[in-house]
């Protein structure tokens, strides 16, 4: 339930008016203050902001260039989060399933990179492309 977007039906709150667009994910329900958090909660809520973060970096109007910009950093975030079970978790099909998103993921990224230069685009987030878009005339 905590990824899905609150009921139409339920009750207002003081959060609503900090309210995020439909499509972004609801904040779990019972997340861990930072001081109460196991080291891999910590681990993850960092990889899951910078994911998202590179992920809403700006757009360039281009759904091909903004998909492949776009799917990198949620890559590189599955990466990171199997970096995370990796160092933390103890399951060994867990572990092995963690490795088997690194291999995958650092394949495609690369083949979205490879994509993004053969057409003289930047491979960074949108918003730091120094490909000749102005980034910061997308809002």
């Amino acid at each position: 339930m905590a990824c899905s977007p609150a009921a139409p039906d339920a009750p207002a709150s003081a959060d609503a008016s900090a309210a995020a667009p439909s499509t972004a994910p609801a904040a779990p329900a019972a997340a861990p203050a930072a001081a109460d958090a196991s080291p891999s909660t910590l681990a993850y809520q960092r990889v899951n902001d910078t994911m998202h973060a590179g992920m809403g970096a700006g757009f360039t109007g281009d759904a091909d260039v903004d998909f492949m910009r776009g799917m990198i950093p949620h890559h590189q975030g599955a990466i990171d989060m199997a970096h995370v079970v990796l160092e933390h978790g103890k399951d060994p099909e867990v572990r092995a399933l963690a490795q088997q998103v690194i291999d995958a993921q650092e394949a495609e990224i690369a083949q979205m990179r490879q994509w993004l230069e053969a057409r003289g685009q930047s491979t960074g987030a949108p918003a730091d492309a120094h490909d000749g878009h102005d980034a910061h005339a997308h809002h």
